[in-house]
């Protein structure tokens, strides 16, 4: 049972919001086009709707459509060095500023065969019909990278969360990749069917809006990606396995 209770909130204006679960995901969406996804682990992906174009500042760049002057630092300036411009952006200047990180495959040497070998899937024929829509070498280059710095345990998570991202990448641009299986980053969908019945399944792709048991009218605020999870044919669509990726975080004006 997930609760959710606020535990700080300034004097401004209240918006309603919907808390719902989605997939894997949970989702919570505000009136004013504020759509929060969160993966219950240590992924947040952050959605705002048009008419937030050229009002938000800070690490998920200034939303004007020009990806050029993303990096713009919290005096205006715009910079091409990523530490410069999170840096910039620190909460309290008391907080010592982040520094430059030795490739963790270099640091870490002995996981590097076993981060290539299992990130080869970005690379393989299971994306095949992908490939020529999203450019996998930036997907797969993380995939090593971050599934090497998981040296302390949660490294099938560290894996499967940047396989999902490309998967999720895919998916946006048309190509629905089911890659998942029951040895590679599964998601058990055959523990909610009764004895005998094929009631839940699995899809990759999902849909953009559901009905579910904490959204019973079926309705959205705003326009939500379709997320991957366990789907009930007859019902709700509740959470299955969770997955790992990145925290994003945003500042708004």
């Amino acid at each position: 049972v997930i609760t959710n209770k606020v535990i700080q909130q300034n004097n401004g204006e209240d918006i309603p919001y919907h808390i719902n679960t989605m997939g894997i995901y949970l989702v919570i969406e505000a009136k004013n086009g504020l759509v929060l996804i969160w993966n219950k682990k240590t992924t947040l992906m952050i959605k705002l709707s048009s008419t937030f174009k050229g009002r938000v500042c800070g690490l998920c760049g200034n939303y004007d459509g020009n990806i050029k002057n993303d990096f713009t630092t919290r005096s205006k300036e715009v910079v091409v060095d990523a530490l410069v411009f999170g840096n910039s952006w620190k909460v309290s200047p008391t907080c010592p500023n982040a520094n430059s990180l030795k490739n963790p495959c270099s640091l870490y040497s002995h996981r590097q065969a076993w981060a290539i070998k299992h990130c080869s899937i970005i690379n393989s024929e299971v994306f095949s019909i992908c490939h020529s829509k999203v450019d996998p070498q930036n997907y797969y280059d993380a995939c090593v990278r971050d599934t090497c710095a998981c040296n302390t345990g949660g490294d099938c998570e560290c894996f499967c969360s940047a396989v999902a991202a490309y998967a999720a990448a895919c998916d946006k641009a048309g190509a629905c990749v089911k890659w998942r299986t029951p040895t590679i980053c599964p998601v058990f969908c055959d523990f909610y069917n009764p004895d005998g019945e094929c009631e839940w399944h699995y899809e990759p792709c999902g849909k953009p809006c559901m009905k579910t048991c904490r959204n019973p009218s079926g309705i959205c605020y705003n326009k939500i990606p379709p997320l991957e999870g366990t789907n009930d044919m007859k019902g709700p669509l509740f959470s299955a396995q969770l997955v790992r990726m990145r925290i994003l975080i945003c500042t708004a004006y």
